[in-house]
């Protein structure tokens, strides 16, 4: 598990990045001044939202009901769902199609 996040103070406080270390999870923040770092994960957390999750919250009757949701998103997001920037191919094809080249 990786906690990505910008430089904020909460972030680098000692007291929490013990506690990502107790949990076993890695920090990961982005380069100072730069948006860029988060702007992919942002983009894609902002598209789920809009796709699976506004408009469907009554649906999600529990916390397990919900990561189930979000994990299925994902597997459609990463192996189906095609995008005009991904040539028409799902993320994980044109990932696979540019290492080819």
């Amino acid at each position: 598990l990786i906690f990505h996040s910008d430089q904020g103070w909460q972030y680098q406080h000692v007291y929490f990045r013990q506690a990502l270390k107790d949990h076993k999870i890695i920090q990961s923040m982005s380069r100072k001044g730069n948006c860029y770092d988060n702007c992919i994960m942002e983009t894609f957390f902002g598209r789920m939202k809009n796709e699976m999750f506004y408009g469907h919250e009554k649906e999600y009757s529990s916390f397990e009901t919900f990561a189930k949701a979000v994990d299925t998103y994902i597997n459609y997001y990463n192996n189906e769902r095609i995008q005009a920037k991904t040539k028409w191919m799902p993320p994980a094809k044109f990932r696979e199609a540019s290492m080819c080249t």
